[in-house]
């Protein structure tokens, strides 16, 4: 099933899109713009507001780019479709999440 989708793809160099819409479900056929083509990517995870999705194959260790900028590098090969997030990238700022005390403050 095909919809129309909100995405960012900023710059020719970014492997992910960034997913400015709600409820992206598994196996949903989502249209993407980038080298002046559209293509259509069939997400392979439930995908979140603002989360991202690889629109390229993403090999293990290969930089993620994300509006053009340097985001973190693969922790695993990452296919076209698959959700890219905390699980599958290691971010090159750190994670906040880890880093929180019980209270939840990253502070």
């Amino acid at each position: 099933m095909a919809v129309r989708v909100a995405y960012v793809v900023d710059e020719a160099k970014d492997n992910v899109a960034t997913i400015l819409s709600n409820d992206i479900k598994k196996g949903m056929a989502i249209p993407v713009t980038f080298d002046g083509q559209e293509q259509q990517i069939t997400v392979s995870a439930d995908i979140p507001h603002g989360h991202k999705v690889a629109i390229r194959p993403i090999t293990k260790g290969e930089t993620i780019w994300k509006y053009g900028l340097s985001i973190g590098d693969a922790m695993v090969d990452i296919a076209v479709g698959e959700h890219v997030h905390i699980h599958n990238i290691e971010p090159v700022r750190g994670r906040g999440d880890l880093h929180a005390d019980k209270k939840g403050s990253a502070f």
